[in-house]
């Protein structure tokens, strides 16, 4: 399975990326093996994922996510996790 994740940092900003492990990708990420713009921004918390069969489609959803307005991805996360009001 793929996902496409997108985590919350410590300052309040969101990351999205894409994986084959997502448990392990997130320990990356609060290890500071992670991505390069989470590194100093730990801890992570995992607020959104989807899961993909291939490879290509989380890449897809991943980009079409990068590409959204923080007003778009608020709203997405709104939609699919009411009670994640921490920010």
């Amino acid at each position: 399975m793929n996902y496409t994740y997108i985590v919350r940092c410590r300052d309040g900003t969101l990351y999205t990326g894409w994986t084959n492990n997502l448990e392990k990708r997130i320990e990356a990420h609060n290890s500071g093996k992670g991505a390069r713009y989470t590194k100093s921004r730990r801890p992570v918390k995992l607020v959104y994922y989807e899961e993909f069969e291939t490879k290509e489609e989380a890449m897809s959803r991943e980009y079409a996510i990068k590409h959204m307005k923080k007003n778009k991805k608020e709203m997405l996360l709104q939609k699919t996790f009411p009670l994640d009001t921490e920010k």
